[in-house]
């Protein structure tokens, strides 16, 4: 009676030739636990090392309505994506930063407080930070108004020169942020002094034409614009002698 000869799977085989392949044990040692004969495993171990480049090779078959589909679907989502910010940004125009922060949810379970802070269109840095009340110094706004109301012309550095000499203790920040409460600003000679107004009418030049051919028949004059410094009751000078805050 002749025995039945043994049959193995594909799976079987690959699976004795990736071990061989591996080379942790022996040929023979394989062939022993799998009981099958040492020249088969390296049968299926050359087989294994030959057909593993055609694997890779290999382009899955891919039907081509569910590709199409699939593009579709991916596009809309990336159109989606993108047109769902553009409406947030539009929405948040008329909102201030405080109606911003407060739509913000430190515990929403998908989306960080960077990634909304992001979508909000404010800094990270600012939900954070607590808004501290401004100072008040009523202190120092009487002086600064008296000193105002005599020297209208004085800017933050004569401003602080002059309370100084009052013997208030203050440096040219404080006199700055005192100056934007109180809506002090400096009367000095501004740019652009020879533009015309255009509501003012615009005479003929009369001289437009004219021979001038003896003395006397035409005068003229030119009138200029002299700055004069503004006398300062301030008289500080540093060190070396050069006037303090000019």
């Amino acid at each position: 009676m002749s025995k039945k000869r043994r049959t193995f799977s594909p799976e079987f085989k690959a699976q004795v030739g990736l071990e061989a392949l591996k080379g942790i044990e022996a040929v023979h040692a394989i062939a022993a636990r799998h009981k099958v004969h040492p020249v088969q495993v390296s049968q299926w171990k050359k087989e294994v090392s030959e057909r593993l480049p055609e694997v890779f090779g290999q382009k899955p078959a891919v039907d081509p309505a569910q590709s199409i589909a699939r593009e579709r679907e991916l596009f809309e989502e990336i159109g989606r994506l993108k047109m769902e910010p553009e409406w947030l940004k539009k929405k948040l125009v008329h909102l201030g930063t405080e109606e911003r922060r407060s739509m913000i949810e430190p515990k929403h379970p998908k989306l960080s407080v960077s990634q909304q802070c992001a979508l909000l269109g404010i800094a990270r840095a600012s939900y954070y930070r607590q808004p501290q009340p401004e100072r008040q110094e009523p202190a120092a706004d009487a002086p600064h108004r008296r000193t105002y109301l005599a020297y209208p012309f004085f800017g933050s550095r004569q401003m602080r020169n002059w309370l100084r000499l009052q013997g208030h203790r203050v440096n040219r920040k404080r006199v700055q942020r005192l100056m934007r409460q109180l809506g002090l600003e400096a009367i000095y000679r501004k740019p652009n002094l020879s533009a015309a107004n255009p509501q003012h009418r615009v005479y003929p030049y009369l001289l437009k034409g004219l021979i001038v051919d003896r003395p006397n028949q035409v005068w003229a004059t030119d009138i200029t614009y002299l700055p004069i410094k503004a006398a300062s009751p301030i008289s500080v000078r540093s060190s070396t002698g050069t006037p303090v805050g000019y």
